[in-house]
């Protein structure tokens, strides 16, 4: 894979069996994971690594669908676990063609150091890669971060994926309606008039109020039962390294 490959991680204080349970049932994943609208596990031989069918809804005409092979590690000498999984879409509207990537479950304290890394190859040629450096590999590291946290708010208030995804669209509209009304405030220089002798004060506090009403708007912290991708780590405090585990799974045909 290529070397900006993406990397997430949150702190979720929760139980790790509650953890892994809610990140490795797909009907379970699928419900705070925002990347994915269908997840479903394909039978599989005794002792054989799990494949999976997975598909995203891109648009409400348009899904687009592939596989995956998946295999954990749920007994660690040092209490962490690890999964590690492999994916491809055949679809040829999906920019991304293939790709690899592990999650970690690190105790820490009262919670559990949950990342993630993954890489992938984008289709298209040097148009599929442009806009992939642009605009879709920007996107999936918000997504991903957006998610965790969804997944860190449903483990430690009991806020259900579904719940916290109408938080954030109301807390969304609010945003967007402050700023609209902000922005046709500063070109309403006739209503000034209304304040008679005031009126030179006004057109200078007037712009500065909206103008730090619209920087609250864009800037100010989400509520605290918002999902926000801002909340998690999108860096590796140290070099981080795929597991050895994602070296025995296959390409998934």
């Amino acid at each position: 894979m290529g070397h900006t490959g993406l990397y997430i991680e949150a702190r979720i204080r929760a139980d790790l069996d509650d953890l892994w349970s809610r990140t490795q049932e797909p009907s379970q994943h699928q419900r705070w994971d925002l990347r994915f609208t269908e997840i479903a596990h394909l039978p599989r031989a005794e002792g054989e690594p799990q494949h999976f069918r997975y598909a995203t809804r891109v648009l409400p005409f348009l899904t687009v669908a592939g596989t995956g092979v998946s295999a954990g590690e749920k007994e660690r000498p040092d209490g962490a676990r690890t999964s590690a999984l492999r994916f491809s879409s055949p679809h040829p509207l999906s920019l991304l063609a293939e790709g690899s990537g592990y999650w970690r479950y690190i105790p820490d304290g009262d919670g559990v150091r949950f990342l993630t890394g993954y890489d992938y190859r984008p289709r298209w040629g040097a148009l599929g890669a442009l806009a992939d450096r642009l605009l879709f590999r920007p996107l999936m590291g918000w997504a991903t971060a957006w998610s965790f946290d969804r997944l860190r708010l449903w483990l430690e208030r009991g806020i259900s994926p579904e719940r916290a995804r109408l938080n954030w669209l109301a807390e969304l509209t609010v945003r967007v309606l402050v700023i609209t009304l902000a922005c046709a405030g500063l070109g309403l220089d006739s209503s000034l008039r209304l304040f008679g002798p005031l009126a030179p004060t006004m057109a200078y506090v007037c712009p500065l109020v909206l103008a730090v009403v619209i920087c609250v708007a864009l800037f100010k912290a989400p509520l605290s039962g918002t999902p926000a991708a801002r909340r998690c780590l999108r860096q590796p405090p140290t070099r981080a390294r795929a597991p050895r585990l994602l070296c025995t799974l296959e390409n998934p045909r």
